[in-house]
């Protein structure tokens, strides 16, 4: 059985993080451990299937990347590049390409990391500033984009957990 760990937002501030940012930063710590411990040992062969008409694993592990990714673009006011529009179309394919779990997670990791140190230097003074978000510009703040990776991510995480469970174990019984 394994032990219960403290969860991130109960260890303390995270070093370097502005205070009004610590929440977003727990919470995507938290979701990069989560994703690591359920995604141990999962076969690359059950990564595109899809239980009961869910999303895949994959799709969920793709997609907890490229959003963070483009939500904190939008954060620092960029509009989105030709990579992240291909990336966000590449959601959810099947491992023609041999994608395995490994790389996934590794790039979710590497992907909070960035998320991390662009946290670190947000200036609190912005976090009400507007931000446009996608073609139509649509209307959110730093906070508010910032916020919403944190809530986004952390749904992502939950969704994977059942979805990784019940490929890897069959139909949840009771």
């Amino acid at each position: 059985m394994a032990t219960q760990k403290t969860e991130v937002w109960q260890r303390g501030p995270v070093p370097g993080i502005p205070p009004l940012l610590q929440p977003v930063a727990h919470a995507l710590l938290q979701a990069r451990e989560e994703v690591a411990e359920i995604m141990i040992d999962f076969p690359s062969t059950l990564l595109w299937e899809r239980p009961a008409g869910m999303a895949s694993a994959g799709f969920h592990l793709q997609h907890l990347s490229g959003v963070l990714d483009r939500v904190f673009a939008y954060a620092r006011n960029e509009q989105l590049s030709q990579l992240q529009f291909d990336q966000l179309a590449a959601e959810g394919k099947n491992a023609e390409h041999g994608i395995v779990t490994n790389e996934l997670v590794i790039r979710f990791d590497k992907q909070v990391a960035k998320a991390i140190e662009q946290l670190k230097i947000t200036n609190e003074h912005t976090l009400t500033d507007y931000r446009g978000v996608g073609r139509a510009g649509l209307p959110s703040t730093v906070i508010g984009l910032l916020f919403h990776a944190a809530e986004h991510t952390m749904r992502h995480v939950g969704q994977l957990l059942v979805t990784a469970a019940v490929a890897k174990n069959g139909p949840i019984q009771n």
